[in-house]
């Protein structure tokens, strides 16, 4: 498998070497440096797990006879851990059994010493290859499914206070008829909140129409929400039963009401206080059973005053309204919400999870989340896609944090986990992927 220059899988891959034997470890470093991206190595399980609780890696080269733990051994614990580095194992003392028993722990290729460069060269070319072909697969995939794509939750995930509060407040309006009014910026999870009412709701086996106000042209929003008859507009050939009519008897979730038309805005104060709406083009008012439930980005008092929103729909629609937190103020949440991605990425696309080393963990938990819950998951989609956690960026944001000694960045991390598992020190260990002892060490350096 002769392959060259730019499409070379080889070209920047990151290979991780573990082999007790130093003349093979120097061997395998001097063949691949020259071309690949990373080159790592260790003389031993421990130190190589290390390398992983720190990088991802596209392949990892193991041998398996080595002083203490055995390669093959060792993977098998990696993969029941949840690891998942593609892996060739290479020995001097092969058989069908020790075949048999890599291709069981997860050994994509098998050489046997000695070997030629060429030799070891090809097999990760085929395994880059496989992989590469792999996400171009998931990706094509993912293309042709977009219209079903994105988050179906219908219960919002966390255990911090600010999420506890905000899940308590959503339970308790639920079973009421009451329009709510969700606030909070662009990807804080507003769209599950609604639907965490609606699930809560005695609709809950109804419909639950979601309906993105800013993404249906202003000229045709009216027809979409309403419905129209035959010949309402040009190119109406029949007539539509509009998006509302469709929902009744459930929830209807506007998002970005402040993208509607002055005249959508009129005809939603009508449904809002009296169940009424008129398709358009018709004289015939259909009666329909709906719950509301609201979203907005924007200020609506501030688009009151610039002319933009209705007065009177403001105050019909601001009954209840709850503010959707930031993710960077949910504090380990964003773990939980990293977890549940991974989990349902995976499975929509096919692909093996990936460890969370606690480098990744910590940064996550730095990291300022601008886009919010959105950008996690597009985070956390591409980490899947492409094998590894870009942790590039993540790099911390804002003033202070370019600025922070790690120890600081470290102590807003325990402290965090440790707030949000009430000060159980065993889970917040496992959360932020550090030992017990490592908290108990930290703590009483800092008097907590």
């Amino acid at each position: 498998m002769q392959i060259e220059g730019e499409n070379d899988p080889l070209k920047g891959a990151r290979i991780l070497i573990v082999d007790d034997e130093p003349g093979m470890r120097h061997f395998l470093v001097k063949t691949l440096t020259p071309i690949c991206g990373t080159v790592d190595e260790a003389p031993n399980a421990e130190m190589a797990e290390q390398f992983l609780s720190q990088k991802q890696y596209d392949v990892m080269v193991l041998d398996n006879i080595m002083p203490g733990q055995k390669g093959l051994e060792w993977l098998q614990t990696q993969h029941d851990k949840g690891g998942f580095t593609d892996t060739i194992m290479i020995t001097a003392y092969a058989d069908l059994q020790t075949a048999i028993d890599a291709m069981r722990a997860g050994v994509s290729d098998f050489l046997v010493k000695p070997f030629r460069s060429n030799q070891i060269m090809n097999a990760l070319r085929r395994r880059l290859e496989i992989a590469r072909l792999k996400r171009e697969n998931f990706l094509l995939k993912r293309e042709l499914e977009a219209a079903s794509a994105g988050s179906r939750r219908r219960t919002l995930v966390g255990k911090s206070a600010i999420i506890s509060d905000v899940r308590g407040i959503l339970e308790r309006v639920a079973p009421l008829s009451t329009p709510i009014l969700i606030t909070g910026a662009s990807g804080a999870g507003k769209e599950v909140a609604a639907r965490h009412i609606h699930s809560h709701s005695g609709r809950g086996t109804a419909p639950f129409v979601s309906i993105q106000c800013g993404a249906i042209p202003a000229e045709m929003i009216e027809f979409e929400l309403f419905g129209h008859a035959k010949g309402a507009f040009p190119g109406a050939q029949s007539g539509r039963e509009g998006l509302l009519a469709s929902a009744s008897g459930g929830t209807v979730f506007l998002d970005d009401v402040s993208e509607l038309t002055a005249g959508a805005q009129t005809a939603l104060l009508r449904v809002l206080e009296d169940g009424i709406i008129r398709p358009i083009g018709t004289s015939r008012d259909v009666q329909l059973d709906l719950r509301f439930v609201i979203s907005t980005a924007k200020s609506l008092p501030q688009a009151v005053q610039d002319g933009l929103f209705r007065e009177d729909l403001l105050f019909r629609i601001n009954v209840v309204e709850v503010a959707m937190p930031p993710l960077k103020d949910r504090g380990t949440d964003l773990l939980d919400l990293a977890e549940l991605f991974q989990n349902e990425i995976s499975t929509t696309l096919n692909l093996p999870p990936l460890e969370m080393p606690s480098s990744v963990r910590s940064a996550m938990l730095r990291h300022e989340w601008p886009g919010n819950i959105r950008e996690l998951h597009n985070f956390i989609e591409r980490a899947l896609i492409f094998g590894r956690y870009p942790i590039e960026t993540l790099e911390p944001t804002g003033p202070d944090r370019d600025i922070a000694p790690l120890e600081d960045i470290e102590r807003r991390a325990i402290l965090t986990a440790l707030d949000a598992f009430d000060g159980n020190r065993s889970e917040a260990a496992r959360r932020l992927g550090i030992s017990r002892k490592t908290i108990d060490r930290k703590c009483a350096a800092w008097g907590v």
